[in-house]
């Protein structure tokens, strides 16, 4: 059995098998909390009932020891998971060294380092379980709307988006890049199938160590025969909620395990705001105010407080190391003190980084030139004033992909739009209408310096039966960080590889 069977098997007797997430021990008595995959139980280990022999092999036990145990479900809701094992038996399966992950503050690096072991920990459990709902959510979505899941090649004889972030490789001679995005197969296959979707890892090979970026990670790309950029923004939207909403029904232990706020994801049954690239420039220059929020003086204010927050944390941390070094504290004093520092060290370090960011943020929005692409700051100073995803669509040609279509009202802007989280998260998702003239493409082309003979099977699909067609690509990752609110995208994929991370 499965602890996340135990519901509604109160008095039964059951056997659990899984590892020893924590314990501790009192006279006769050895708690023991079992996590199996599948949640996290409280055993209750007696000398009474098991004997010497069995009670002194529970004593004996370490963490992440695997072992099995056998008892009676007893009803505790103020329990983890609201039952507990009452053990009638207990064997152990495999006594683990000592855990080199202990209950205390740990740099990310070291984290990083023994990432397969990280992974144990019910913080890291809760996010993974989050991201298998929103991947299995994301297919039911697209099997539900009558589009078929097709695969992209990962070996590419040809850029998507120019060659600068790209990982080449040697096939059979050739050369050849891992793809950095399957639209343009996506393209091909919408024109058999007419919707389909590919949901398949890319890679970028962009040296950036920011919490946004990683070289390895998975997207969903749908594209859609007969859809215009409007039609597109439509199903951006609907399948954005089908998501968040799944994971808000199914999820909500998970959630609550890694203390997310769901108030803003609760937000997602309001319509998406849809904005001009125009519009958002306004927005981040602080020359239009949203629902009364101006972008530069929202930020001001907050630094400011963060500022008087940062000065708080510093009286704390000082408090506590008063009390440390008094004399005759006791030894559990000294670890509840020391823990407590450490703690607010690190939420010092926060708030510092975020008071730096800030000063940044606002000099970057200050100083936006028209015609430029978002950067990161961009993206965080305009989705900070919004509780939903917003859509930015039609933006300046020379910045967007050579593929997107023109806009037909004003030739200087491209059908594309980019999907920009809340919270400071920006951009999960990008798409647009894709260009159905083939002079303009060969032109799109030759502006990007890119292999014309790379791309000539790719014109002919304007060639031959060309329609208008829309499509997008989502990142899984960014989408994942944002709906467990991350501080890094790291934490969202099982084995991240990024720019300097290739172990474990």
């Amino acid at each position: 059995m499965y602890i996340k069977d135990l519901i509604g098997c109160e008095g039964k007797d059951i056997t659990l098998q899984g590892w020893v997430a924590n314990k501790r021990d009192s006279k006769g008595l050895v708690f023991l909390y079992l996590r199996d995959g599948t949640g996290m139980c409280q055993c209750v280990v007696s000398l009474e009932v098991v004997g010497e022999e069995k009670f002194n092999a529970a004593k004996k036990i370490t963490l992440e020891s695997s072992f099995s145990i056998t008892g009676k479900i007893v009803k505790d809701e103020k329990q983890i998971g609201g039952y507990e094992i009452q053990a009638t038996d207990i064997n152990v399966i495999s006594y683990a060294e000592e855990f080199p992950i202990a209950k205390k503050e740990h740099g990310v690096d070291f984290l990083m380092d023994h990432r397969h072991l990280w992974l144990r920990s019910q913080r890291q459990w809760a996010i993974m379980k989050i991201r298998n709902r929103i991947i299995f959510s994301i297919h039911q979505f697209f099997q539900e709307e009558g589009f078929v899941e097709m695969d992209a090649p990962i070996f590419t004889g040809n850029a998507c988006e120019g060659t600068s972030n790209l990982f080449e490789s040697d096939f059979y001679g050739d050369p050849a890049y891992l793809s950095q995005s399957g639209q343009l197969y996506g393209e091909a296959m919408a024109m058999a199938m007419g919707k389909i979707y590919t949901f398949g890892p890319t890679f970028r090979a962009e040296k950036s160590k920011t919490r946004r970026h990683l070289s390895e990670f998975w997207m969903i790309e749908p594209e859609m025969a007969f859809y215009d950029i409007f039609q597109n923004m439509n199903l951006i939207e609907n399948f954005l909620r089908r998501v968040v909403s799944d994971v808000l029904r199914d999820c909500k232990n998970e959630l609550e395990i890694i203390g997310r706020d769901i108030s803003v994801l609760q937000q997602i049954i309001k319509p998406f705001p849809r904005l001009t690239y125009d519009e958002a420039v306004r927005i981040i220059k602080g020359e239009e105010n949203v629902n009364g929020k101006n972008s530069i003086t929202s930020l001001e204010e907050e630094r400011e407080n963060i500022g008087k927050d940062i000065f708080t944390k510093e009286i704390e941390i000082e408090n506590y190391k008063k009390k440390l070094s008094e004399p005759g504290i006791k030894k559990g004093e000294i670890g509840y003190f020391q823990s407590k520092v450490d703690k607010l060290i690190q939420e010092k370090g926060d708030l510092e980084e975020l008071f730096a960011n800030m000063r940044q943020w606002i000099t970057s929005a200050q100083n936006f030139e028209y015609g430029n692409d978002f950067g990161g700051s961009d993206e965080t100073v305009i989705t900070r004033l919004f509780d939903v995803p917003i859509m930015v669509y039609n933006w300046p040609h020379e910045v967007k992909a050579f593929y997107l279509k023109r806009d037909p009202d004003n030739s200087k802007f491209a059908r594309g739009v980019d999907v920009l989280a809340p919270e400071g998260y920006g951009e999960i998702v990008g798409g647009g209408e894709r260009e159905t003239d083939e002079k303009l493409l060969r032109e799109k082309i030759i502006e990007n310096q890119l292999p014309m003979e790379a791309f000539e099977w790719y014109l002919d699909l304007r060639r031959y039966g060309s329609v208008p067609h829309a499509g997008f690509g989502l990142g899984l990752e960014r989408l994942v960080t944002w709906i467990c609110k991350l501080p890094h995208v790291r934490e969202s994929i099982p084995f991240p590889r990024m720019y300097g991370r290739l172990l474990p």
